[in-house]
């Protein structure tokens, strides 16, 4: 059996810990006196600096500890929240997740750069290379005027398996060490009998007297990493109390020692603790093990390879469960259909719950792009406003991979382009600030993933004087209007006065077109001059099982998307001699244009006396399809095409039916294209 690797698991849970970081410093610039959020980004940072000192990971380590001090400041009042500090925290935290892909690498001197960009943040002169000697695992004491010092009578105690999975109580008491003087005993009580005690077990609780200039908060900051599982108790003691405890301390090497030195009773050397009738520190953390076991309790994290390969098998079985039911279909045998039947209402229960597992919200998406619209803010000088709808809508996790990069183009395209500055926006009447909205609905078998904004629109003059330049249409050639803004997805089209680090090239929106329409989506676009854009990206829920209605086209056999067909007709003989040269059938007081795939396809075969029209669409654009016969439904497992078929639009993928043989998954975007085409050609002829 496989066993995870440690330091991959530990990646996985840093870039966790690093989004909640960003998600918290994103949420503070528009909240810099949340208490709450200096909060939790303080715990994220400390969290990620304690696993990644356990880890091996000291680089890590030691910068994310400057980054945590500067919130501890923070969180204590002693500097304020600041835009420039959350700036500069979101800058390092680049460099932290440099520093966890790849720790032995040459960072040159970022470090220090970032590390003197945090100081000027929060007020501090440069310190150059002294301030990376720093200990990983200290606290920095705040730099401030001598304090009353107080004592601390502190008790807690480890879970049993803490040092199975890495934690060091000697560290800990290392930190307490490093507040003030300390007093360690160790309380060996819960020791079991020898041949009870499990090695790997941790039976030995510790009492703690401190004197220290630092207050509960920084006693807190020590177990925070481990407060979730303890049990810790913290009282304040009279100074008599405490030089009583101070005439016998426990000397630091008797910890280091602890299984060969005797170690006397605790209650003989330290007074007994007073009764507590609540203590805060409890409370949260009894709470927050609830809520951990609960949670552990309903996700278990599994690689996406074993997902893939899952969903792998359970295409092959429903392949299988065709050719069952087809034998029994032909058979008269009624305990193999009953059987036949059985199989296929599971493998169907199993396809669903497969997809299901499948399936992330979109939300894991757009989440992303707070951080890059905050950076472009500043890059630009614009106020931009995000706004994110229907985060729930939930997509295939191969298509949620896959949609990153296209919908990083269409952001920036839009803050680049669209939006206006300040300045601009003012004087045409509008608010300061732009608003970028991305949304995501589900629409049938797709969902529809928006970008929109509210700025200048696309001017038509320009793309059309800017395609008319390059070649791609000719001088007063006539377009539709979506055929016009479609223009801006063609190759090395741009129309930026300059090129800039945002946009300028070309490059992005042909990436765009290019990804949609190898995840068999499509791409809608809207403008009105003065008012906006808005981009709607037509993509399938899934990518490894559809629903298809299965066609015959001569002699052949092909898989239409369920999701895209709307109605089927039948078309006669005499009515297909009749089209002939116009190709458009009249459906309900509108012209609709329909291909003939026998034609397409070239099959060399004589239409059925008897065809069916079947009407698809994507989007507003409809079309039909001319076929010999309509076989029924049939649940689709897509193969992909080999590299040598990559050429060839008008499908987009394979299936194997019951019978062992192959059909071909039409592509219904460019079906629909070639019939609009055909449409306008048609209209200009005539």
């Amino acid at each position: 059996m496989s066993t995870l690797d440690p330091v991959a698991v530990f990646r996985t849970e840093a870039a966790e810990c690093l989004e909640t970081i960003e998600a918290g410093l994103l949420d503070l610039t528009h909240q810099l006196d949340d208490k709450d959020l200096v909060d939790a980004v303080f715990r994220g940072l400390h969290t990620l600096k304690g696993s990644g000192s356990m880890f091996g990971f000291d680089a890590l380590a030691a910068f994310t500890h400057h980054c945590e001090t500067a919130f501890d400041r923070v969180r204590k009042g002693e500097v304020p929240a600041t835009a420039e500090l959350v700036a500069a925290v979101l800058a390092a935290q680049d460099h932290m997740r440099a520093l966890v892909d790849q720790p032995d690498a040459d960072h040159g001197d970022t470090g220090q750069k970032l590390l003197a960009q945090l100081q000027a943040a929060v007020g501090e002169k440069t310190t150059g290379g002294a301030a990376a000697a720093v200990s990983p695992v200290a606290v920095a004491a705040p730099v401030a005027e001598a304090k009353k010092k107080t004592t601390w009578r502190i008790r807690f105690s480890l879970p049993s398996n803490a040092m199975a999975n890495g934690t060091n109580p000697l560290g800990l008491l290392d930190e307490l060490r490093d507040l003030g003087e300390c007093s360690v005993r160790a309380n060996n009580a819960g020791i079991p009998p020898l041949d009870e005690l499990v090695p790997t077990e941790l039976y030995v609780a510790w009492d703690v007297v401190l004197t220290s200039e630092q207050d509960r908060s920084a006693i807190d900051d020590v177990f925070i990493f481990v407060m979730d599982d303890m049990e810790l108790d913290v009282q304040e003691i009279a100074a008599p109390a405490a030089a009583e405890a101070k005439a016998t301390p426990a000397p630091t090497a008797a910890v280091a020692t602890l299984p060969v030195v005797p170690v006397q009773p605790v209650a003989a050397a330290v007074p007994a603790f007073k009764p507590v009738e609540a203590v805060p520190v409890k409370r949260d953390a009894a709470a927050a093990t609830d809520q951990r076991q609960a949670k552990a309790a309903e996700n278990v994290r599994v690689p996406a390879e074993r997902l893939d390969e899952l969903m792998d098998r359970v295409g092959e079985l429903v392949i299988a469960q065709s050719r069952l039911s087809q034998l029994a279909g032909a058979s008269t045998d009624i305990a193999l259909r009953s059987v036949s039947e059985e199989i296929e209402r599971l493998s169907g229960e199993l396809r669903d719950t497969m997809m299901v597992l499948r399936m992330v919200p979109v939300a894991t998406l757009f989440s992303r792009f707070r951080r890059l619209v905050h950076d472009l803010a500043r890059e630009t000088g614009k106020v931009i406003e995000l706004v994110t709808e229907g985060e729930s809508t939930e997509v295939d996790k191969t298509v949620i991979e896959r949609l990153a990069d296209p919908l990083v183009h269409l952001v920036r395209n839009s803050i680049d382009h669209g939006l206006e500055t300040p300045e601009d926006r003012l004087a045409a009447g509008k608010l300061e600030a732009g608003t970028v909205t991305l949304s995501a609905r589900q629409a049938g078998g797709e969902v529809i993933i928006s970008i929109k904004d509210d700025g200048r629109g696309i001017n038509r003059e320009r793309v059309r004087a800017k395609a008319e330049s390059s070649g791609l249409i000719s001088p007063g050639q006539p377009l539709s209007d979506s055929e016009l803004l479609q223009l801006i997805f063609a190759p090395g089209f741009s129309t930026a006065a300059a090129i800039t680090n945002l946009s300028g090239r070309g490059v992005g929106m042909d990436v765009v077109k290019k990804t949609v329409e190898a995840l068999r989506g499509a791409i809608d676009i809207e403008s009105v001059p003065g008012q906006g854009s808005e981009v709607s990206l037509r993509i399938p829920l899934t990518l490894a099982i559809i629903d298809g209605l299965l066609v015959r086209v001569g002699s052949g056999r092909y898989v239409i998307p369920l999701s895209a067909v709307e109605e089927c007709l039948e078309l006669s003989l005499e009515e297909d001699l009749r089209s002939r040269g116009r190709s458009f059938i009249s459906l309900r007081d509108s012209l609709v244009p329909f291909l003939r795939l026998r034609d397409l396809f070239r099959t060399g075969t004589k239409p059925d006396v008897h065809q069916k029209v079947v009407v698809i669409s994507t989007g507003t654009e409809r079309v039909g399809l001319v076929v010999d016969q309509i076989i029924g439904d049939h649940q689709t497992v897509i193969k992909s095409m080999s590299k040598l078929h990559n050429d060839v639009a008008t499908f987009s993928g394979a299936t194997i039916l019951g019978d062992g043989s192959v059909a071909l998954i039409l592509d219904v975007g460019h079906l629909v294209a070639a019939g609009q085409q055909q449409e306008t050609q048609m209209r200009v002829a005539g």
